[in-house]
């Protein structure tokens, strides 16, 4: 990695925890993850930017702070289960990775999912299972999950993600139409119940079915 790089994502994740409201393990995660060698090429120049990045596909890679926001959200740690919809570039999952938690991805678009698997491969992240399919039937053989993360937005809670998240664990997902308001919601699992615990204004791309 060179010097330039290396600067540029501790200035990120310095600018991140200036922010506040992120755990301190969420921000060294970020730190190891070479977040440039996950953005195409073409807007590699971007890569650490505090700004939605395009990678293709229709899809993109989210701003630096709502990928620390949606992981601290998450609540989760080494050991942890987690999945998550739409892979997108890997990122999120990389950094998922680097906080040792075990990261099944499902993504829809075949050029993303296979790009995705194939950088973090390259970049020996052995703790990210990435699979094409319909997000909104998350991953049932691998449930439950401590936690359920979601990069795209659905306009309702789609059922089978709800149900995949375990007793005490979080479902982080944007939900709105695309020309009505987003929000991102923090769902806690309590019994049978998820309860609302935190909410934040976004805009993601819609999330689209296999």
């Amino acid at each position: 990695m060179s010097v330039a790089t290396d600067k540029a994502r501790v200035a990120m994740v310095e600018a991140i925890a200036r922010r506040g409201g992120v755990r301190s393990c969420v921000l060294e995660a970020m730190r190891k993850v070479p977040r440039h060698e996950l953005v195409p090429e073409w807007n590699r120049h971007l890569a650490y930017a505090d700004r939605a990045i395009s990678i293709g596909g229709g899809a993109t890679m989210s701003q630096p702070y709502i990928v620390a926001f949606m992981t601290d959200a998450a609540d989760v740690g080494p050991g942890a289960r987690v999945l998550e919809i739409g892979t997108g570039s890997g990122y999120q999952a990389a950094v998922l990775a680097a906080l040792g938690c075990e990261v099944y991805s499902v993504e829809v678009v075949p050029e993303l999912a296979n790009r995705a698997a194939a950088d973090l491969a390259r970049l020996g992240v052995d703790n990210v299972k990435v699979r094409l399919g319909d997000g909104h039937a998350g991953w049932a053989e691998a449930a439950p999950f401590d936690a359920v993360i979601v990069t795209a937005a659905p306009p309702e809670l789609p059922q089978a993600l709800a149900e995949q998240a375990r007793p005490g664990g979080r479902l982080v997902i944007p939900m709105g139409g695309q020309d009505e308001p987003q929000t991102l919601r923090v769902f806690e699992r309590v019994g049978g119940d998820l309860r609302v615990c935190k909410t934040l204004p976004v805009r993601f791309v819609p999330l689209t079915r296999g």
